[in-house]
C-alpha cells in the first residue's frame, strides 16, 4: 500500500520501529529534527515503541537521551550494549575480553605497521597515539591514552582501528583478511575506521534478544537504515527501510524505501502508518 506521497507501506501495523540513528533517524548535522521527535512520541502515545539501533557508544548518547520513550532503552555498540540513557548505566553487554583484543591487535599490526587502535568500554575509551579520532576536541570522561597493550580487564564493545594511507574499501579488506570469525567487521559509514565487534555481535543478535525478552515477534518490527552494518537488522525485521541516501547494498536488500535522513524519512513512515 502505498501513501499519499508514493512510499510503499508493509501490511498491517508494527509493533515496534527499530531505527538506526546516524544518517537514518538523525539529519546530517546529528540533530533529531521537531517533526521527526513529534512522530516518535505520537507512535509511543499511539502504542507502537520505538528503539534506536546505533553503532554509537553510549558516551555518545546524551544528545538523543530526551527522545528516547519510557523504557529509556538504547542498543548501542553494534549490539555491545543495551544501556538505558535515562540512568545512564549499561543493563547488558557482549564484547571482547582482553586476550582476545590482544590476539587481534597483535596479528593486525603484523599486517597494518601504521595502524592505530581504540578500544570502545563502558567506562569510556582507551585510545592510542596513533588512531586517528574522528572527534579529536572531546575528551570523554573515562577515557584512558596509551598503547591498546594496556588495557584493563574490562570489557571491550568494540575494537576500532585506523590506518593512515589506506581508503576505506582496502582498509576494510584487509582488516577483514586479518579478522576472520575472530570478531564481526562493520561498515558504518565513518571514513577511515574499522568497527570490530565480537564473534556473534550484532544490531540484529542485540535486538532479537530484546525483543524476544519483551514479546515481540520479528515480524512485527520495521528496521530502519543506512549503512552496512544495519543489514542483519534490516534481514532479521519483518519489513526493512532503506532510507534514500542509504549505502547501495542497503536499497538492493532492505524491502521498502523512504525518504532521507534530512528529508526525515522514518518520520514519514510513522506519520504514514499512523494516518492510515
Amino acid at each position: 500500500m502505498a501513501d499519499p506521497a508514493g512510499v510503499t507501506l508493509p501490511s498491517g501495523r508494527p509493533g515496534l520501529l527499530a531505527s538506526d540513528l546516524d544518517g537514518t533517524l538523525l539529519r546530517g548535522d546529528g540533530s533529531i529534527s521537531a517533526r521527526t521527535r513529534a512522530a516518535i512520541e505520537a507512535a509511543e502515545e499511539a502504542g507502537i515503541g520505538v528503539l534506536f539501533v546505533t553503532a554509537r557508544p553510549p558516551r555518545w548518547l546524551a544528545s538523543v537521551a530526551d527522545a528516547v520513550g519510557g523504557h529509556g532503552t538504547v542498543i548501542a555498540g553494534n549490539g555491545a550494549w543495551v544501556y538505558d540513557v535515562h540512568d545512564r548505566r549499561v543493563t547488558a553487554e557482549r564484547g571482547f575480553g582482553r586476550d582476545q583484543v590482544l590476539g587481534l591487535v597483535a596479528r593486525l599490526r603484523a599486517a597494518l605497521p601504521d595502524a592505530g587502535f581504540a578500544a570502545e568500554r563502558a567506562s569510556g575509551p582507551h585510545i592510542e597515539a596513533a588512531f586517528h579520532e574522528r572527534h579529536p576536541e572531546s575528551d570523554p570522561a573515562g577515557a584512558v591514552s596509551g598503547p591498546i597493550e594496556g588495557l584493563s580487564g574490562e570489557t571491550v564493545g568494540k575494537l576500532l582501528a585506523t590506518a593512515p594511507g589506506l581508503r576505506d574499501e582496502e582498509l576494510l579488506e584487509r582488516v577483514s583478511a586479518v579478522v576472520g570469525s575472530r570478531g564481526v567487521l562493520a561498515y558504518s559509514g565513518a571514513p577511515g575506521l574499522a568497527e570490530i565487534s565480537a564473534p556473534g555481535v550484532t544490531k540484529a543478535a542485540a535486538l532479537a534478544r530484546w525483543c524476544a525478552e519483551h514479546g515481540i515477534p520479528s515480524d512485527a518490527v520495521w528496521a530502519f537504515g543506512d549503512m552496512p552494518n544495519d543489514l542483519p537488522m534490516l534481514r532479521w525485521a519483518g519489513a526493512s527501510f532503506a532510507v534514500a541516501n542509504a549505502h547501495a547494498d542497503v536499497h538492493s536488500q532492505a524491502t521498502h524505501r523512504c525518504p532521507s535522513n534530512d528529508q526525515d524519512g522514518v518520520a514519514h513512515v510513522v506519520e504514514a502508518v499512523l494516518a492510515r
